[in-house]
């Protein structure tokens, strides 16, 4: 059972306060009965809902999970004509947008949704999700960077902030290092480098929330099930 102005938002016939405006009005019937009760429940699975008469379909909703591979860009449409992560996606999929983004020479763990209350509270930073990352750096990182970025830093008049990070493994030339972020503002975990004069050769998103990349292969994706849904919502 889901609130009446839930099932119309998820419908894509109105927002949920455009939603109960319509109730109030007497717009919406539930199995031929006007409701007006804000806060009335309906089963989408059997109850029958109109609003101005026209029957209302449950739009089936999708979460999935995709590896973006680096050289393709999270826009619908790149005006300089790059591949993009839709091209990946059933073309059925007319409907979902990224949860968030990850920059053309970036790869790993993005979200695809239709449903807008989802990605809202996966994105906004009050709900803190945290997202993890694997970076290759050209030159040496040492723990006392690693200190400051915990601690957080001031980059083009924005606090950038990690809330771990470990190196994973190091040689003269390069280090792995994995960092853990809450934000993710735009470009942060490279901009946290280059604050300390690095260079981040390969950058790949490994885990959001409690889900992990695992096994998916570059370009390929998966539905995620209900287990890992409420996984999500629940963090936050």
């Amino acid at each position: 059972m889901v609130r009446l102005q839930k099932f119309l938002a998820d419908a894509g016939v109105a927002s949920r306060r455009a939603g109960e405006q319509y109730i109030l009005a007497g717009r919406v019937s539930v199995n031929g009965q006007v409701v007006r009760l804000l806060g009335s429940k309906v089963d989408p699975k059997h109850d029958q809902v109109a609003v101005d008469g026209k029957l209302v379909r449950a739009k089936k909703l999708i979460y999935a999970a995709l590896n973006k591979p680096v050289g393709c860009v999270c826009s619908r449409k790149d005006e300089l004509d790059r591949p993009t992560i839709y091209d990946l996606l059933p073309r059925e999929w007319e409907t979902v947008q990224s949860v968030g983004r990850l920059d053309y020479n970036s790869e790993g763990l993005i979200f695809l949704t239709n449903d807008g209350q989802f990605a809202l509270r996966l994105t906004h930073p009050r709900y803190g999700i945290r997202k993890k990352y694997l970076a290759t750096v050209e030159g040496e990182v040492t723990p006392a960077m690693l200190e400051l970025f915990k601690k957080g830093i001031f980059h083009e008049g924005e606090r950038l902030k990690a809330l771990s990070a470990k190196i994973l493994s190091k040689t003269r030339a390069k280090c792995v290092v994995e960092l853990e972020l809450g934000e993710g503002k735009n470009r942060e975990v490279r901009r946290l480098f280059e604050s300390q004069a690095l260079t981040v050769k390969t950058l790949q998103r490994t885990q959001i929330g409690k889900i992990r990349l695992g096994e998916l292969k570059p370009g390929k994706w998966r539905t995620l099930n209900a287990v890992e849904i409420k996984t999500l919502t629940s963090d936050i």
